[in-house]
Formats: C-alpha cells, sequence, structure tokens
C-alpha cells in the first residue's frame, strides 16, 4: 500500500520586523500613506493566557488581492507602583513584556498573509525603508523563531 504524504509549508505568514521610535498608532497612519494600506487599529489587544502584557494590533484585510497584513508592537512596558518600597525616588517601577523574547531589539512586527513570494515581501520593505521614520525594515525568516506561536491569531 502506498503512503501518500503532503508536504505543507510549515509557516503560512511571511514577516518583517521594523525598528522605529514611533508610536504604533504612528507608524500604522504613516504605512497607510506611503504604502496605500487601510491599517485599522484591532478592537482588541492581543493578550496571552499567562500573561498580563497586551499587545496593541492594526489590521487590513486587502480582499482584492487576498493579502492580510497585521502591524503588531512587540514591546509591552507595565507601570507598577509599589507603596511598600517608595524609598528616595518613589515605588514606581516598570517591567517589559515582548511578543517576540529573542528579538528584543525589534519594535513592530508585520504579518504578511497570504502573500509568499519573496520578491512582494522585498518590494515591500524597500518601501518600508523609505518612510524616513522607520529607521530599518527587514525580513525575518520564521523558521528561526523559538516564540513564532505568538504570531498565530
Amino acid at each position: 500500500m502506498q503512503v501518500l504524504t503532503f508536504e505543507m509549508e510549515e509557516d503560512d505568514y511571511s514577516l518583517v520586523g521594523i525598528h522605529s521610535t514611533e508610536e504604533d498608532y504612528r507608524l500604522a497612519f504613516l504605512m497607510n500613506k506611503y504604502l496605500q494600506l487601510k491599517l485599522k487599529r484591532y478592537k482588541d489587544n492581543l493578550d496571552f493566557k499567562n500573561s498580563k502584557a497586551e499587545f496593541p494590533l492594526f489590521e487590513f484585510k486587502d480582499e482584492h488581492n487576498f493579502i492580510n497584513y497585521y502591524l503588531i508592537n512587540n514591546k509591552h512596558t507595565q507601570f507598577v507602583h509599589n507603596q511598600e518600597n517608595a524609598g528616595l525616588f518613589g515605588g514606581n517601577y516598570s517591567t517589559i513584556s515582548y511578543l517576540i523574547p529573542e528579538k528584543k531589539k525589534i519594535d513592530f512586527f508585520l504579518k504578511v498573509e497570504g502573500c509568499y513570494r519573496k520578491i512582494f515581501i522585498n518590494n515591500l520593505t524597500e518601501k518600508l525603508n523609505t518612510i524616513n521614520q522607520i529607521i530599518t525594515a527587514y525580513s525575518i525568516e520564521t523558521s528561526t523563531l523559538k516564540s513564532k506561536d505568538h504570531l498565530i491569531f
């Protein structure tokens, strides 16, 4: 009896890392302006069961080309006020959580579903790099990520 096997792609999306000091809503605006996208704030934040961290999410579903774009902040900063250790400078401190901890230096991720051609992603990163407020943008090989399950939503 012959066994049939199907070879599927491991990931069904492409990922672009973006370095920028802009706020997420401002970056979404700039991407809409220069790339003719229509990113909008998703009604809910991306969150996880065992964490208090929430990551803002912007999405655009291009139904004409069957491509979905998701802009996700990689950092979540939570400010904590601690009355017990007020000390000289107060008891305030912050904790930072990362969506993809092994990529702490990346500020944002652009997840692209529906187009896996390298030339499309290369053109997209070139256009992103023309935006003055973006320091750099580049494609990320998703197979190298340990926390890629955080990008499944």
